[in-house]
C-alpha cells in the first residue's frame, strides 16, 4: 500500500531523528509506532502521509491508497452542524451507515441529531474520529488517540479495528490499546528506527532483559538476510526468536484467525439476506473474498509460527 524506502528526518536544530528507514505497509498492516516524547514519532506519521517531506528517501503509495488521518489536533468544528451531517461530510446527505456508526460509537439518536456547539469537548472529538472513519479509508493513522479519547471510546475504537478490512498505523504509548490493535511495533528512539514483530510488549519484554536495543533500519517483514540497503540482522529478524516471543505471535495468529472466521460467517448470512439486492451482493461478496484471503494468509503465518516454535 504503502512504501518507504531511505526515509530520514531531521529537526529545525538539525538533529537526527531517524534515517535509512525502509517500511512497505501491506493492505491488514497492525503497526503501532512507540518511543519517547521527541523522537519523531509524529514527523514520521505525517511523512507517511505524505503531510511533510522527509530529510532524504522516498514515500510511494501504492494506486488504490484511501488515506484517512486523526491528528492530534482535528482542526476547527462549525459548531452549527449537526452531528450526523458532520459525519457525512459536506459532500452527502447522511444515511443509515452513519447512524450505525454513530451508534457504535455512543451517540444515541438524540446526540446524532444535536448541533455540535451542544456536545461536550469529548464527544467532539470522537465525531472527529468519526469523521476519518466515515470515509473508509484503507489506510488509516492514528496519532496518539488515547491523549483525548474516552475508555468507552477506546474500546469501541478498539473493537471496531478487530473487523476493519484495512491498514492501520498508530502512534500511542497505550499498552492495552498496542496490545489489542497491533501485531509488530517501530521503535523509534536515539535517533533510529527498528521494526519488531510481536508488538510494544514482545520488545519491552525483550528490552527488559537487556537484548533489545535500537538497530538498523527494518523492513515490512522480518527478515536474517542483509539487505541491499545495508540492513544488518538485529532484533527485527526471525533467528533465534524466544519461546514467549513465539508464543505471543502464535496466540495473535489465533486470535485474528477466531476474528476472521466469526466475520466470513456473518458475511456469508449478509449475502444469504441480501437476497436480488445487486449492489448489497456485490459488496458483501467483495468483503468476503477479502476476509476469505485474509483467513488463508493469517493460518499460514501460524503454521510458519508454530513450525518454527517446534523446530
Amino acid at each position: 500500500m504503502i512504501e518507504l524506502d531511505g526515509i530520514g528526518a531531521v529537526t529545525p536544530d538539525g538533529r537526527q531523528l531517524f534515517a535509512n528507514l525502509e517500511l512497505k505497509l501491506d493492505p491488514r498492516e497492525r503497526l503501532g509506532i512507540v518511543g519517547p516524547n521527541g523522537a519523531g514519532k509524529t514527523t514520521l506519521l505525517e511523512i507517511i502521509a505524505r503531510r511533510r517531506e522527509p530529510a532524504a528517501g522516498t514515500v510511494t503509495w501504492g494506486s488504490t491508497v484511501e488515506l484517512g488521518y486523526f491528528s492530534q489536533t482535528g482542526g476547527e468544528l462549525d459548531l452549527t452542524v449537526r452531528a450526523r451531517e458532520f459525519v457525512a461530510g459536506p459532500h452527502r446527505k447522511p444515511d443509515w451507515t452513519d447512524a450505525r456508526l454513530l451508534e457504535s460509537f455512543w451517540f444515541d439518536t438524540d446526540a446524532q441529531w444535536a448541533e455540535i456547539g451542544t456536545l461536550s469537548g469529548g464527544e467532539r472529538r470522537r465525531l472527529q474520529l468519526l469523521r476519518v472513519l466515515a470515509d473508509k479509508p484503507n489506510v488509516l493513522l492514528l496519532d496518539e488517540p488515547t491523549n483525548d479519547l474516552d475508555l468507552e471510546t477506546l474500546r469501541a475504537l478498539e473493537d471496531f479495528l478487530e473487523d476493519w478490512p484495512g491498514a492501520v498505523v498508530v502512534v500511542s504509548h497505550d499498552r492495552a490499546l498496542l496490545e489489542r490493535v497491533v501485531a509488530d511495533a517501530l521503535i523509534v528512539a536515539d535517533g533510529r528506527a527498528a521494526r519488531w514483530a510481536g508488538g510494544y510488549n514482545a520488545w519491552d519484554e525483550q528490552r527488559k532483559r537487556g537484548g533489545a536495543t535500537s538497530t538498523k533500519s527494518a523492513s515490512t517483514k522480518p527478515s536474517t538476510k542483509q539487505t541491499a540497503k545495508g540492513v544488518a540482522d538485529g532484533p527485527v529478524g526471525t533467528a533465534g526468536r524466544s519461546a514467549s516471543t513465539l508464543g505471543h505471535l502464535i496466540r495473535a495468529a489465533e486470535k485474528e484467525m477466531a476474528r476472521l472466521e466469526a466475520r466470513k460467517t456473518r458475511l456469508e448470512a449478509e449475502l444469504v439476506a441480501a437476497g436480488s439486492d445487486h449492489e448489497m451482493l456485490i459488496r458483501v461478496g467483495q468483503e468476503l473474498g477479502d476476509a476469505a484471503s485474509s483467513l488463508g494468509e493469517v493460518e499460514e503465518r501460524w503454521l510458519q509460527l508454530s513450525e518454527e516454535r517446534e523446530g
